[in-house]
């Protein structure tokens, strides 16, 4: 989700340590999907780096194409522009993010919830105008809201919005899905060895030369800036965070956060964070959302449920920071 937390890469990564393999580091980034995307990478040398990456921008440029909620032309509003009508064939991309979010709608019990759309509107006019949306528009904004009123067929690889005016809304998944896209690009190109930052999104492959894998802070609650809390070490994996640090609002004295629940149509007060360890980016980027909205009560059993996934969620109590983990927590913890 645009505006999240930072991830903030632990002091330094690694220099190249096995002579053997004779790779250099290389960093690249450009902007797209609303951040800043920087690539970290091994290769042989710059001219196979360079081609690389051009191709793994190429593909975030084609996702941000296909899934973004401001480009009127993109592939994901032309499908909201068709709502309440027949089902639509779209792209293999959109159906692979949409068929994911259902998943993750389901398991949640809508906690996480693409379809939150027409409530992302209000809260985003609210920040403009520092006044917090109608008890009757979010009730008018919540019929059009619900995982219930999207139908998927896998087989004809069509989706139908059921009701008339629904927007689709993928700022908390697009991220982590264009993640794992650009690892799989960069190992066509033969770099196994990458690193990916999207804002609060960190999608990894191999360890770089001699180390056992990529160490990626955890911004502070308060202060995204300040040296992180909590490192990780991870391979083959990925690391999201969804708080409320980049975008957060103070209306009539309330601090409130651009983390909406998609089932009451409110957004959260105060300050708090999740971050979601996974075996894959687009899981990471959904489950952080899903936990800011639980809780760690409701939250940590369904993250200790996914295969490889650990959580961390911290809130401010009266100046406090609270934290909970999930069980596997301390399995990515770096020495």
């Amino acid at each position: 989700m645009i505006g999240r937390l930072f991830l903030l890469l632990c002091t330094p990564l690694a220099l190249v340590g096995v002579a053997d393999e004779r790779l250099s580091r290389f960093t690249f980034s450009e902007p797209h999907m609303g951040t800043l995307f920087k690539i970290t990478l091994y290769a042989a040398d710059k001219d196979a780096a360079d081609k690389a990456a051009r191709a793994a921008f190429a593909r975030v440029a084609e996702l941000d194409g296909i899934m973004s909620d401001y480009r009127p032309a993109s592939e994901l509003m032309q499908l909201c522009k068709k709502a309440g009508g027949d089902p639509v064939k779209v792209s293999a991309d959109l159906f692979a993010v949409l068929q994911e979010a259902q998943e993750v709608a389901r398991k949640t019990d809508g906690a996480f919830d693409v379809t939150i759309g027409p409530i992302i509107r209000l809260w985003r006019k609210a920040r403009r105008t520092r006044e917090l949306p109608s008890p009757e528009a979010i009730k008018q904004a919540l019929a059009k809201v619900g995982y219930d009123k999207m139908k998927l067929d896998a087989t004809k690889r069509t989706v139908q919005l059921l009701v008339m005016g629904m927007l689709l809304d993928l700022g908390g998944i697009a991220k982590g899905y264009a993640g794992d896209a650009v690892l799989e690009v960069l190992r066509k190109h033969g770099i196994t060895r990458a690193l990916v930052a999207a804002g609060g999104d960190i999608r990894v492959g191999d360890a770089p030369p001699g180390e056992k894998g990529w160490k990626v802070g955890i911004a502070p609650l308060k202060n995204p800036s300040a040296p992180p809390k909590h490192c990780l070490l991870l391979v083959n994996a990925a690391v999201s965070t969804a708080g409320d640090a980049e975008q957060a609002m103070i209306i009539d004295g309330k601090r409130y956060s651009h983390i909406v629940d998609p089932r009451t149509g409110l957004a959260q007060l105060g300050r708090r964070s999740a971050s979601v360890v996974a075996r894959d980016g687009v899981t990471a980027d959904a489950y952080d959302t899903a936990l800011c909205v639980l809780g760690p009560k409701r939250g940590m059993p369904i993250v200790d449920r996914i295969a490889g996934a650990a959580a961390l969620h911290v809130h401010d109590d009266d100046g406090k920071e609270v934290s909970a983990t999930s069980k596997r927590w301390g399995d990515f913890i770096a020495d």
